[in-house]
């Protein structure tokens, strides 16, 4: 037997004919091991089915005590009506002499017997079953044998009961009362008798449902204060985000509308006075732009503002139809751009149209930022399950006279593509350049598809995969 053998069989249960014949206690801790394995499985089921059955045990809590309470009290009620008639306690003393004549047959002896103690105890405990929602039935059980029998059990779950669920006190003050004249009657002979026995049978358990209810309305109150808490404060919340949005839409609007609109005015006055064709041309093309980013400016801040009566603005949102006017604007004002669309051209989903409009929109605007003079391409292939958007620039070749950056555009776009479920890459080329890659998936056509125009054919190729250089897996 060599090394390795020892330690398996001192580790765990070895395998078959490793260790057998060497090691005597083999099948001692193997039966060990069998017994902890067992007994951990059944510990592990019992904790699942606990815990999958909590909730359902939760729900009937209560009714499983009021079941609790009927059976469990039952023998007691019994009991003590059995020794409240033996010892002449209650009113049920004048009543047993009356058949005293009949008790020789032995059925009348059952049938009497039955009649007298076996059908009231039964009501009495029966009548627990509605403690939380009928206490009155209870309680006028326990008095009919509290006077009949001296029996106090039904009537002191009846004083625990009611304090315990309900709030009222005047109805309670009756029934101790009540009960107070049962136990002077029937059960205490003296002063001293009546004392003790009111603080056993009527005091006690009184001041267990007092001391139940009370926490239990405690704890209900603390429950409705942190919910009103919570609302509150995600009412407090709302509220601030409200105004930190009127706030921001208010300095959107002081600033960077005022700032546009003054551009907007410089642009039209130059085009209007300028001389030089080229400089008409980019003073048009500067106004048109500042008019459309106060128009698109004008629909945030009316998102933002939330007067209670405006609305979401209905104008449409750029689609693919919109890319070429688009890129028709940046080769206006002097970049060179290439677009190229491969695959079948079909109608699309508004929010894939509309993602893959930012995101061209968006690769634009950082080789205009970042590489002037640059020439940008942009692809775009339609799959039969997705669309690939691909805007790539080479390195710049004029100064770079970037504006002022937020930081934020990489990420607000990788968030919108993450929302439809794409993916987006943005890279370093090896020639300096710059490539920005997202991959939409492409749902079946529905009722919010927008169908496009056929581009012209000069403008989209069909190829396959081997003849495209913008092949899917690339």
């Amino acid at each position: 037997m060599n090394w390795g053998d020892t330690q398996r069989s001192t580790i765990g249960p070895p395998e078959h004919g490793v260790g057998r014949t060497n090691d005597p206690g083999w099948s001692g801790r193997r039966r060990l091991w069998r017994m902890r394995t067992w007994v951990e499985d059944r510990l592990r089921d019992f904790g699942a089915l606990l815990s999958h059955n909590w909730h359902w045990w939760w729900s009937r809590r209560l009714r499983v005590a009021d079941w609790s309470y009927a059976v469990f009290t039952l023998p007691f009620t019994g009991i003590g009506m059995l020794a409240g008639a033996g010892a002449a306690l209650g009113f049920t003393a004048f009543l047993l002499p009356l058949g005293s004549d009949l008790l020789a047959n032995q059925l009348v002896v059952l049938g009497w017997g039955f009649l007298i103690f076996v059908v009231p105890g039964v009501l009495a405990s029966a009548t627990m079953l509605w403690r939380r929602t009928e206490p009155k039935w209870l309680m006028l059980a326990g008095l009919v044998l509290l006077f009949l029998y001296g029996n106090p059990v039904p009537l002191m779950v009846g004083l625990y009961s009611y304090p315990a669920h309900f709030s009222e006190r005047r109805p309670l003050v009756g029934w101790f009362a009540l009960g107070c004249l049962g136990v002077a009657v029937t059960l205490s002979p003296t002063v001293f008798a009546f004392v003790m026995s009111a603080i056993l049978f009527l005091v006690v358990p009184t001041i267990a449902g007092l001391w139940i209810g009370t926490r239990r309305q405690l704890i209900d109150r603390l429950q409705e204060r942190a919910e009103r808490l919570e609302r509150e404060q995600h009412m407090m919340a709302e509220q601030a985000i409200s105004a930190e949005r009127t706030r921001i839409a208010r300095e959107m609007h002081d600033v960077v509308a005022h700032r546009v609109s003054l551009m907007v005015l410089h642009a039209g006055g130059l085009e209007v006075s300028a001389t030089e064709p080229r400089t008409v041309e980019t003073a048009g093309l500067i106004r048109t732009t500042g008019r459309e980013a106060l128009a698109e400016l004008r629909g945030i801040l009316g998102v933002l503002r939330d007067d209670g009566t405006d609305t979401a603005p209905t104008a449409p949102q750029p689609v693919l139809h919109d890319l070429e006017r688009l890129i028709s604007e940046w080769r206006g004002a002097g970049m060179q751009v290439r677009r190229e669309e491969t695959g079948r051209v079909r109608p699309l989903p508004v929010a894939v149209q509309r993602t893959a409009f930012r995101i061209v929109q968006e690769g634009l605007t950082n080789a205009a930022k970042h590489a002037t003079g640059a020439p940008v391409e942009v692809w775009l292939h339609h799959g039969e399950d997705r669309l690939e958007i691909e805007v790539a620039n080479g390195p710049g070749t004029g100064p770079v006279h970037a504006p002022p950056r937020s930081g934020y555009g990489l990420t607000g776009l990788r968030e919108r593509v993450v929302l439809a479920g794409g993916e987006l890459s943005a890279e370093v080329c090896s020639d300096g350049g710059w490539r920005m890659r997202a991959i939409l998936p492409v749902g079946e056509e529905g009722p919010n598809t927008v169908p496009e125009p056929e581009p012209h054919s000069a403008e989209v190729e069909e190829e396959g995969a081997d003849g495209d250089p913008h092949a899917p897996g690339r």
